[in-house]
C-alpha cells in the first residue's frame, strides 16, 4: 500500500474511534474500500464505516444470513456462484442472475436477506484459506433474457445496488447486463438514478454486436462463463456451492 494510503488509513482510524467505534479487528485494505468509495475523503469514509458496522451488527447478528431465512429466495434457483479457474483472466467470483426466475417478493426482509446471503458467499468464496483480505471483489451478471413484464422488478434492482453501494463499497469489480429487451431500457433509465456514478462506471450494456459479446466472454473466462453464455463451465446454483469455511448454513 502507497505512504500517502497508508497516512490515510491512520487518520481513518482515528476518525471512526472519535465516532465511537473501533477498527481493531479490521485490516487496512478493509477501510481502503470505505476510503476509495467516499474519494479519500476521511470524515465520509469513517461515517460510512460507522454506519456499515451499525448495519452489519443489526443484520447479520451471527455473521452471515443462514439458507434457512431465504428457503422462498432460494428455491427459485435464480442465482448462480461461477468459482473461477486458475486459468481464469481474473480472480473474482461470478454471480448470475437470471432475472426471468424473479418474480417481486411479498417478503421484503426475506429478499434483503437473500441479497446479503448471496453477496457475503460470494465474497466468501475467494478468500485464502478461509481468510479475508478486505480487498475482495466480485463480477456480477444480469440476464434479462426471456423476462415478461411480471419479471420486471424496479425495487428489487434498486435494493441490490443500493445494499452493494452502501454495505459492500468496492466488492463489485463490473457487472454486465445481457440480453436486455427493449421494454427494460426505461425500466433501467429509472433505476440507474438512484445508483451513484461510482456504481454506473462499473456496468457494461452487452448488446448483440459480435465484438461487445466476444470481449465479454473474454473479459469472464470461457472456463468460468457457462456453456449458455458462451463459455465452457456447468451453471451452478448458489446453494450448490459448499464455502468449508463458512459456518453451517442450515
Amino acid at each position: 500500500m502507497e505512504e500517502k494510503h497508508e497516512i490515510a488509513v491512520t487518520q481513518m482510524r482515528k476518525s471512526v474511534e472519535k465516532l465511537g467505534f473501533s477498527t481493531e479487528n479490521y485490516n487496512d485494505l478493509t477501510l481502503m474500500r470505505f476510503l476509495i468509495a467516499r474519494s479519500m475523503d476521511i470524515e465520509k469514509a469513517a461515517k460510512m464505516f460507522t454506519q456499515w458496522k451499525k448495519w452489519r451488527d443489526d443484520f447479520l447478528p451471527l455473521g452471515f444470513i443462514p439458507e434457512s431465512e431465504v428457503p422462498d429466495e432460494l428455491g427459485s434457483r435464480k442465482v448462480y456462484l461461477q468459482i473461477p479457474s486458475t486459468n481464469a483472466p481474473h480472480d473474482h467470483p461470478v454471480v448470475i442472475v437470471k432475472t426471468n426466475k424473479h418474480f417481486s417478493s411479498k417478503d421484503q426482509l426475506q429478499f434483503k436477506k437473500f441479497v446479503v446471503h448471496f453477496l457475503e458467499k460470494s465474497i466468501a468464496s475467494s478468500f485464502i484459506e478461509g481468510k479475508e483480505k478486505g480487498d475482495e471483489k466480485l463480477l456480477a451478471i444480469l440476464d434479462l433474457g426471456n423476462i415478461t413484464y411480471r419479471n420486471v422488478d424496479p425495487r428489487a434492482l434498486i435494493t441490490g445496488f443500493q445494499f452493494l453501494q452502501n454495505y459492500y463499497p468496492e466488492r463489485l469489480a463490473k457487472c454486465y447486463l445481457i440480453s436486455m429487451p427493449w421494454f427494460f431500457v426505461s425500466v433501467w433509465k429509472m433505476v440507474s438514478v438512484f445508483l451513484e456514478k461510482t456504481t454506473l462506471d462499473k456496468i457494461v450494456i452487452v448488446g448483440n454486436d459480435e465484438e461487445e459479446r466476444k470481449s465479454f466472454i473474454n473479459e469472464i473466462g470461457e472456463d468460468i462463463l457457462p456453456e449458455e453464455y458462451g463459455g465452457s463451465a456447468k451453471l451452478t446454483a448458489i446453494q450448490d456451492v459448499t464455502i468449508h469455511h463458512l459456518p453451517e448454513s442450515n
